[in-house]
C-alpha cells in the first residue's frame, strides 16, 4: 500500500471547555479523494485550520509527504505542497481573474519583491497563470475582474489559484457552497479530474456529490472521528445514519 500523503495523528484542540478537534486520526493517500463529513458545530472547520497551518493543535502531529508539519504556519505547508481553498470566497475582487492566479505563482516563485520588471507582462508568471485557469475552465475569462465572475465561476477561479502553487494535495473546504444543480454536476467533474493529478481532502455537504466522487469517507461528530471507510460502509453504518446521514442516505 502507498505510504500516505497525509497522515494526522491524534489532533486535538479545545476551546475551555469545548474540544472541538477530539483525538482525530486519518490519512489522505495517494489519488483518492478522501471526503470529511459531519453536521454542523461538528468541528470540521477547526480541523481544516489545524491542517492548513491558520490554527495550532493542542496535542497531536500532521506529517506532509514524510515531513512532520506539526510546528510550521500555513505559508511553510503551501511551499512542500499543501494548498486550500475557503468556504467564503477569498479571491481579490478587484483583479482580473488571470491577475489573481499570477499572484499565486508569484509566490510560489517566490518573486514578490520582482519590482524591476511588469509583472503584467512577465511569461513565466502569466503562461502557467493561464495553465491553471484552462484546467479549470476559465481561459476564456482570463481577462474578467474577479467581481464580474459568476458565483460558479469564482468558484472555479479558488481552485485555479490553490493550483498556482504547484500543490501536490488539496484540501477543499466545501466548494460546491451556493451551487445550482447544473453546477455541482459541473463541479464534480472538475474534481474528478483534478484527482487524476492530485489527492484531494474534501469537506462537503452536498451528499450526492461525497457519494459520487469520495473513495473513502470520515465522518466527523462533536469533534470525534465515528467512522472512516468506503462510501458503502459508510451509508450502511448505523451511527453514521443516526449522528448525522438520517434519510439522505
Amino acid at each position: 500500500m502507498d505510504r500516505p500523503i497525509l497522515e494526522l495523528r491524534g489532533l486535538r484542540k479545545s476551546f475551555g471547555a469545548l474540544k472541538a478537534t477530539d483525538d482525530v486520526s486519518f490519512d489522505l493517500r495517494p489519488g483518492e479523494i478522501h471526503a470529511l463529513i459531519g453536521p454542523n458545530g461538528a468541528g470540521k472547520t477547526t480541523l481544516i485550520h489545524q491542517i492548513a497551518g491558520t490554527l495550532k493543535p493542542d496535542a497531536g502531529s500532521l506529517h506532509f509527504l514524510d515531513h512532520d508539519i506539526t510546528g510550521l504556519h500555513m505559508a511553510q505547508r503551501v511551499r512542500l505542497g499543501l494548498a486550500r481553498t475557503f468556504q467564503i470566497s477569498s479571491v481579490a475582487p478587484e483583479f482580473s481573474a488571470l491577475r489573481n492566479v499570477m499572484l499565486a505563482v508569484q509566490a510560489r516563485h517566490g518573486s514578490s519583491l520582482r519590482f524591476l520588471r511588469d509583472v503584467r507582462t512577465d511569461r513565466t508568471l502569466i503562461d502557467p497563470a493561464m495553465e491553471c485557469l484552462a484546467r479549470v475552465g476559465l481561459e476564456q475569462r482570463a481577462t474578467v475582474r474577479a467581481d464580474e465572475l459568476s458565483h460558479g465561476e469564482r468558484r472555479r477561479l479558488e481552485i485555479a489559484i490553490a493550483l498556482g502553487s504547484a500543490p501536490k494535495a488539496l484540501l477543499l473546504d466545501e466548494p460546491m457552497a451556493g451551487l445550482g444543480p447544473e453546477g455541482a454536476r459541473e463541479f464534480i467533474g472538475l474534481l474528478g479530474r483534478l484527482r487524476e493529478e492530485m489527492p484531494l481532502l474534501l469537506v462537503e455537504h452536498d451528499m450526492d456529490a461525497v457519494f459520487a466522487l469520495a473513495d473513502r469517507i470520515s465522518v466527523l461528530v462533536y469533534g470525534r472521528i465515528i467512522a472512516t471507510g468506503s462510501v458503502e460502509a459508510i451509508r450502511s453504518d448505523p451511527a453514521v445514519r443516526e449522528a448525522y446521514l438520517g434519510d439522505v442516505a
